[in-house]
């Protein structure tokens, strides 16, 4: 497990509207998946400890977030064949553990991480309605610990869809490496 930091945030950054398939099979397109107020987009596996220790914190932000009209949607960008844990059968464990209400998608060709320059797992990018992104770190102040911290992905995003930007300060998110194909 390499420990990384991800980047800073490239403010208003659009991504290209890509397709997918979610983990039922269903082929969508990024820009579809767009709540009233934007998207919540989250680069996690199941193997990470770094992700599986704020399962639970995921799983209340995104709902939390879903009330004020966002969706939220997952990324799954590791080798599947380098890592067991991060195969399909435990992906949907972990949705049932977890009580994530939200697509969980497996960026099988990690075409959809390199685009987005991710780095670790957990990753998290906030993007407004008008698809530009506004917000890219951590979670909450208290990173790895379950215990909910000051909520500073909720907070950025609250104060963008009032203001139109993120004035406060936005750190890193940290985590296991992406496990990239050779």
């Amino acid at each position: 497990m390499v420990l990384l930091n991800s980047s800073s945030c490239n403010f208003d950054w659009k991504p290209d509207n890509f397709p997918f398939s979610n983990l039922d099979g269903e082929k969508r397109f990024f820009y579809k998946i767009f709540g009233e107020n934007g998207l919540l987009v989250m680069f996690i596996c199941n193997h990470c400890p770094y992700v599986r220790a704020i399962e639970n914190k995921i799983s209340i932000e995104t709902k939390r977030l879903k009330d004020l009209n966002v969706n939220s949607i997952a990324f799954m960008p590791n080798d599947q064949n380098a890592y067991v844990e991060d195969q399909d059968k435990f992906l949907l464990d972990q949705i049932s553990r977890a009580k994530f209400n939200f697509e969980y998608v497996i960026d099988d060709t990690q075409s959809i991480a390199k685009s987005f320059e991710a780095q670790c797992t957990p990753e998290f990018y906030y993007f407004s309605i008008d698809k530009k992104l506004k917000y890219r770190g951590r979670l909450d102040s208290n990173g790895k610990d379950p215990e909910m911290g000051k909520p500073e992905l909720y907070s950025a995003v609250e104060e963008s869809i009032a203001k139109g930007y993120c004035s406060s300060q936005q750190y890193p998110s940290i985590g296991c490496s992406i496990k990239w194909k050779s």
